[in-house]
């Protein structure tokens, strides 16, 4: 997608940098508040979160308000040229409204009623929170909607859970009967009521899926995931009424989420769905760097995609908002930062498509549970630590990227993500238990363009596919007719489509296709793909492919070809000789099919084959080693190039055409020395 335009997502045209901000924790002391405001200049941010967690200092008590606090917060922050993301305090609300109002509290799967305690444990459903949520974003609205410091407004916290209290089997039971038109026997038809004499004969014993109930019916369970993304969402949408109303010209966001420990997109919300009702894509990272399960290219990979998958879903730049200066205290082990991975780790993510560095925390706090997270301000207070120095260094780097701000990274290269087909594929009693690994298996579809400096962008499957050469489709395991169409359409009109093993097994109801494998993917791929042969850990076979043998692990497909090339073949077990990969020219385009899961160096092989054939290449030629990642953001005037140097050893790079050091403003050309996790920004007029 060849789109050069800048797009600014808030009306700052500079890099935000900063983070969440919680001086509710500290107004016993004017002290430490006003310290805040002389570090908050020495290193060099400009924007806070504010309010996330103060409910129960605006409000603590029912109708009783305190707002001063914040005002005077506000406008120290802003005396300074700082902005404020101001927050809505629905993740955490007052212990007096959990007492008074006992339906705000959510009911787990097993029906127990929760405590009040934690946060984001409150009731999508219940009237008594969305009524108060509403009117909480109202006065904010009201009070500092025209303030000069408000830039946007961060709704809520990292949105996640789910509720099973009565309120919300009722509300399921409406959204099914809307879903199916209020006919049983459609919904029975979907879920396969017969199975074990499920048939639902009336909408009240509709329940959500549960260990102690009901938790076999796929449909039920697919249908209670996408409810629950739904009921989010219409919480969400409730709570910024006021501010859409009162302020309509400040954008609106939430932060998203990763599943931190391999580093893939959040699971249970889909978050293709809630893009859609935000204005500004943002997200909270936290790989775990440096660990000693993975190299640090390998992890750099995957926020890359994770970048790619945010960044894709607006087609726009998205905002950082969280992330850790240091280190974090939920890991299993919470190990620091090396000195230069924290510049290095913030500019990978500009260099992806973010205009801000913003962390999680401004100040650490003193107790509880996040005492011991990262923070730019320890406990120490000083500004002479290794960790605030290193912050202060990013800041002064991103105060010279102004032109960056607005940029894309327009892409030949897409993969297509589905968190329903996640879901469906989770949720599915066969293959591998515990070797599915669908957003892994995509990461791996997605590192050789990575390691080959290839910009991709991560869709999904509303995305417009015509625009890209090559549309790479791993593991499409729920796959509905129109997206089958819109693929076959794509291919017909000249697209280059790869899809892999267990794709197309099961429509949008979780129900098998019947007849073998879709009519229309076998016209499109000229193959039936018959049977999938699961392998145990230790299993392996071989696939020759291009005069060159690979090894292959987990799941293998036997092919019946209908018209397609046979590209690769298996060579043992009762399918050897059989094809493993195949190609199939139709209408103007080419379809390719990959049998089974191929290890990285078939990858390297079978996509540098069609980068040549396709013309796909790297937006500039910087010559490097293994381990350095170039990544580029451009307008219509410029390439900025960041170079990154993802490795404990230094490496030589090679620059073809002379470039400028946007740093230094040196001019650079022929071969220069990367140190261990150094980064340069460069940029060249295109």
């Amino acid at each position: 997608m060849n789109n050069f335009d800048k797009t600014y997502v808030t009306d700052a045209k500079f890099m935000l940098h900063g983070g969440d901000y919680n001086p509710d924790q500290w107004l016993d002391r004017p002290d430490i508040l006003n310290d805040d405001i002389r570090l908050m200049q020495l290193a060099h941010t400009n924007a806070f979160s504010v309010g996330i967690f103060a409910w129960s200092t605006l409000e603590p008590k029912e109708g009783v308000y305190n707002f001063e606090w914040l005002d005077q917060i506000i406008d120290n922050i802003y005396k300074i040229g700082g902005r404020v993301i101001l927050a809505t305090p629905s993740g955490a609300r007052p212990a007096w409204m959990s007492q008074k109002y006992p339906e705000v509290l959510r009911v787990n799967e097993y029906r127990q009623k929760q405590l009040h305690g934690g946060r984001h444990n409150h009731c999508f459903t219940s009237p008594v929170y969305r009524e108060k949520t509403q009117k909480m974003n109202r006065m904010l609205a009201e009070r500092y909607g025209k303030h000069p410091a408000l830039l946007m407004w961060h709704v809520s916290n990292e949105y996640g859970g789910e509720c099973h209290c009565d309120l919300c089997q009722e509300d399921f039971r409406n959204w099914l009967k809307e879903k199916y038109n209020n006919d049983l026997k459609a919904l029975n038809d979907a879920w396969w009521g017969p199975f074990w004499s499920h048939t639902i004969s009336d909408w009240s014993q509709i329940e959500s899926p549960s260990p102690i109930g009901e938790n076999a019916v796929h449909g039920l369970t697919l249908d209670w995931k996408r409810f629950v993304t739904d009921q989010t969402i219409s919480f969400f949408e409730n709570e910024i009424v006021p501010l859409r109303e009162i302020t309509p010209n400040i954008p609106v966001t939430t932060n998203f989420m990763a599943d931190t420990f391999d580093l893939i997109p959040f699971q249970s919300l889909d978050y293709s769905k809630f893009a859609k009702h935000v204005d500004v894509i943002s997200w909270d990272a936290y790989p775990a760097w440096h660990n000693d399960w993975e190299s640090t290219a390998d992890l750099a990979m995957k926020v890359g995609f994770i970048d790619d998958l945010y960044r894709s879903l607006k087609q726009q730049p998205f905002l950082l908002l969280e992330s850790t200066p240091s280190l974090v205290n939920w890991h299993s082990v919470n190990k620091a930062k090396r000195p230069g991975m924290h510049l290095l780790s913030s500019l990978q993510m500009v260099a992806h498509g973010s205009d801000s560095v913003m962390y999680f925390q401004w100040r650490k706090s003193r107790g509880s549970s996040e005492k011991f997270h990262g923070a730019v301000v320890d406990h120490d207070n000083s500004p002479n630590n290794r960790v605030f120095k290193e912050v202060a260094k990013v800041g002064e780097t991103l105060e010279k990227l102004s032109d960056v701000v607005g940029t894309n990274r327009p892409a030949d290269v897409a993969i297509l993500y589905d968190w329903e087909s996640n879901w469906a594929l989770n949720d599915a009693q066969g293959y591998g238990l515990d070797t599915k690994r669908y957003p892994q298996t995509l990461q791996e579809h997605y590192r050789t363009f990575w390691e080959n400096d290839i910009p991709v962008d991560v869709i999904t499957k509303e995305h417009d596919f015509s625009s890209y050469k090559l549309l790479i489709v791993p593991m499409l395991y729920l796959i509905n007719e129109e997206t089958i169409a819109r693929l076959k359409e794509y291919v017909a009109n000249g697209g280059k489509l790869v899809m892999t093993y267990i794709s197309g097994i099961v429509n949008e109801h979780d129900l098998t296709y019947l007849g073998g494998w879709h009519p229309d993917l076998q016209e499109v791929f000229g193959i039936n793909p018959v049977e999938t042969d699961t392998y145990y850990p230790k299993d392996e076979n071989r696939v020759h492919y291009n005069g060159k043998t690979y090894t292959l692990k987990d799941y293998a497909t036997i092919i019946d070809v209908k018209g397609a090339t046979v590209e690769g073949s298996y060579d043992q077990d009762f399918y050897a000789g059989t094809p493993a990969v195949t190609s199939h020219s139709f209408g103007k385009g080419k379809a390719y099919y990959i049998g089974g899961r191929l290890e990285h160096s078939f990858h390297e092989e079978f996509y540098s084959g069609l980068m040549e054939e396709l013309s796909i290449k790297p937006v500039v030629s910087v010559k490097h080693g293994k381990g350095v990642s170039v990544q580029v953001r451009q307008d219509h005037e410029k390439n900025y190039i960041f170079v990154m140097n993802f490795t404990e050893r230094q490496q030589m790079i090679f620059f073809d055409q002379p470039v400028r050091d946007v740093i230094t403003k040196e001019e650079l050309k022929g071969q220069v020395e990367l140190g261990i996790y150094e980064v340069k920004i460069v940029d060249e007029t295109r």
